[in-house]
């Protein structure tokens, strides 16, 4: 049965009470970063002690971490500069502590120069609540592309990255979860993008064979890339490649798009997990970028509380309609 999970940092105390309300106890967690980078090896994020030591946070609220979705710095290795060897190894690290602490999956992106981005915040949606919108040709982008990297070169820096870390990955038993670009389009301002189409995340997994070498699938992106998400989803999981879902939803194009409720956007969520269940998928899902919702602040907008309940509430009842009561 596919497992709902939070997205939280152990500090986030009137959320995890009320995720804990909810009956979740999968978390999709974040490394520790609060004492910075500029500390020994052995204390850095991903060393193995301070990765021991935040795993046991997550424990001690009653949630088993079995995701995580944050990466060590990567900039170097995705734009191919010097330097990005240093930065593999501090991936590796990671790699080899997320199989000695049996933290199944780890979610990574290939997004140069700047990550996810919107350019509306605060798009008024239903009942008052606000969602992100992006449009395009709004992009006013502070992060120009210095190093001119284009999509090849972004192609060739993945398989020389994947040629680095996958065997690492078999052998500490960890599944690699690429996560789409968000917004999925192949440029943003000049950026290069490549895991914005269901071809291009053919050719990740082509790019190196192996039952480590998976996605993230975001739902909300990759509705973007198909007018048929179930088929997608089988597509993947009829390759075993799907490690990880985001279940979000969105209305528009992938030039011009506002996120939605769960029960309000353009994909047919039912057919999605009725397929989840026919593929066999028994992996971690979890809400994402949801509304934000009553007096919540949208100071972090996607990630509002009372949106998180409202998204785990439908979740939950669409998987009993789908798999029956879990217990």
């Amino acid at each position: 049965m596919i497992r709902i999970a939070e997205f939280f940092n152990p500090d986030q105390s009137s959320l995890i009470q009320l995720v804990r309300q909810c009956g979740i106890e999968d978390a999709v967690g974040c490394m520790d970063w609060s004492r910075g980078l500029e500390v020994p090896d052995e204390a850095l994020p991903w060393s193995f002690i301070p990765l021991k030591q935040q795993q046991q946070r997550y424990r001690e609220l009653g949630f088993k971490l079995e995701v995580l979705e944050n990466r060590p710095p990567m900039e170097k290795i995705k734009l191919g500069q010097p330097g990005r060897d240093e930065e593999i190894e501090q991936v590796l690290v990671l790699i080899r502590n997320l199989g000695r602490l049996q933290i199944p999956v780890w979610c990574y992106e290939w997004m140069p120069v700047f990550n996810w981005i919107r350019t509306n915040p605060k798009v008024p949606s239903r009942g008052g609540a606000l969602v992100s919108g992006f449009r395009l040709k709004d992009v006013e982008d502070p992060y120009p592309n210095e190093d001119r990297v284009d999509s090849d070169q972004l192609w060739s820096n993945l398989k020389y990255f994947l040629d680095a870390i996958v065997p690492v990955a078999e052998t500490a038993g960890v599944k690699l979860a690429m996560h789409p670009d968000d917004p999925p389009v192949p440029e943003v301002k000049g950026t290069p993008r490549i895991m914005c189409s269901i071809e291009n995340f053919q050719k990740l997994l082509d790019l190196y064979s192996s039952d480590m070498n998976g996605i993230a699938l975001c739902q909300g992106n990759f509705t973007l890339m198909t007018d048929d998400l179930p088929a997608v989803i089988r597509k993947f999981g009829s390759q075993k490649k799907i490690f990880f879902v985001h279940f979000r939803d969105v209305q528009g194009h992938a030039a011009d798009f506002v996120e939605t409720f769960h029960d309000d956007g353009k994909t047919d969520m039912v057919q999605c997990m009725r397929t989840y269940q026919e593929i066999g998928y028994e992996g971690v899902c979890r809400p994402d970028h949801v509304p934000t919702m009553g007096e919540d602040s949208n100071q972090n907008y996607g990630y509002s509380e009372i949106g998180r309940l409202f998204a785990i509430g439908y979740l939950k009842g669409l998987r009993e309609a789908i798999y029956g009561s879990p217990s």
